[in-house]
């Protein structure tokens, strides 16, 4: 950091309020910000003093008392969390994380949970349990069609993975990208057109008033039969009694999921025992601290010298 920007950012007042890990990032951010004056939700502190908040599912009614924000930071991916809050403020700057580490875990994940359809691994799942030691055919990488639904930095990362070790991938986003070696989609008109050559679909969209419950039933049906469905997003994005009916009735194969409506999981959920369905506990990505409190620094600076700060969230598109 400069001196400019040292001196830029000398002494701001930062809260953080992150469920569980308040004290993990007072931590770094004391490491990497020392002389700014920094407080958790659980310490005593003046509301009205704080400049800066960092922000993961936050106490309900939280930053109505913080009336001297110059920005708020989300702690994660999403910024639904912090959208959704009825005390937000309107004239404040929402910023996410760019990155900060999740993009090569979701890499990681996609190409595991996609391989695991590809080479028929639910298959032979099945068969484990059965003691069956039937053989199946290893299939063309390049026959099979992934779709990724959402073309952000982290789903253009994954497309772009999934196209390097051979899959034939699309992609689709509400406006079009242009993305190496994929065929994309933009717009609800070419929504149907893009699921229909799916035989594995990714969901990497946002959390929005319009992508709740977008792999619905009817858009569900769109994919080809026998396809499976992989999703690390928001569980909000499937609605699940369509997916089971799909599942049950044969026409979708398996799903490969990371987050559910609601988490945890509860015990009494059929997710967790059904046959088409591997689940893992919204792992897929995690924030690495590091080099998120390296980008939150940075966009302090900014915001202090007066310049747009990175990762600014845009409220009508909610991302």
């Amino acid at each position: 950091m400069s001196a400019a920007s040292s001196t830029a950012n000398a002494n701001p007042k930062i809260l953080i309020a992150a469920a569980g890990v308040d004290e993990q990032w007072k931590e770094a951010m004391v490491s990497r910000l020392p002389d700014a004056y920094i407080v958790t939700q659980h310490e005593n502190y003046d509301p009205e003093t704080i400049n800066f908040t960092l922000l993961w599912k936050q106490p309900q009614g939280l930053l109505k008392s913080l009336t001297n924000l110059q920005a708020i930071f989300s702690l994660g991916a999403g910024v639904d969390h912090v959208l959704s809050a009825p005390s937000l403020p309107t004239d404040v700057p929402v910023i996410r994380l760019e990155d900060a580490g999740m993009a090569d875990q979701m890499v990681q994940y996609h190409l595991y949970a996609a391989l695991h359809f590809m080479r028929d691994f639910d298959i032979y799942a099945r068969q484990q349990a059965k003691a069956d030691w039937a053989q199946h055919d290893v299939a063309r990488i390049s026959k099979c069609r992934v779709g990724v639904m959402g073309l952000g930095a982290l789903g253009a990362a994954v497309a772009s993975a999934l196209t390097q070790i051979g899959f034939a991938v699309s992609g689709w986003s509400r406006t079009m990208k242009a993305i190496d070696g994929i065929t994309t989609y933009a717009g609800s008109e070419t929504l149907r057109e893009f699921l229909s050559q799916s035989d594995i679909l990714i969901c990497m969209l946002p959390r929005t008033a319009e992508t709740e419950g977008v792999l619905n039933g009817k858009t569900l049906s769109h994919l080809p039969k026998d396809a499976a469905v992989i999703n690390a997003a928001r569980g909000a994005m499937i609605v699940e009694a369509d997916l089971l009916r799909l599942l049950d009735t044969g026409h979708l194969r398996g799903a490969f999921l990371d987050v559910a409506v609601t988490e945890p999981l509860p015990e009494s959920h059929p997710f967790w025992d059904h046959p088409k369905i591997r689940i893992t506990p919204h792992i897929a990505a995690a924030t690495r601290i590091e080099e998120s409190v390296d980008q939150i620094a940075e966009n302090i600076d900014r915001i202090t010298r007066g310049e747009t700060p990175r990762g600014l969230v845009d409220r009508k598109t909610g991302y």
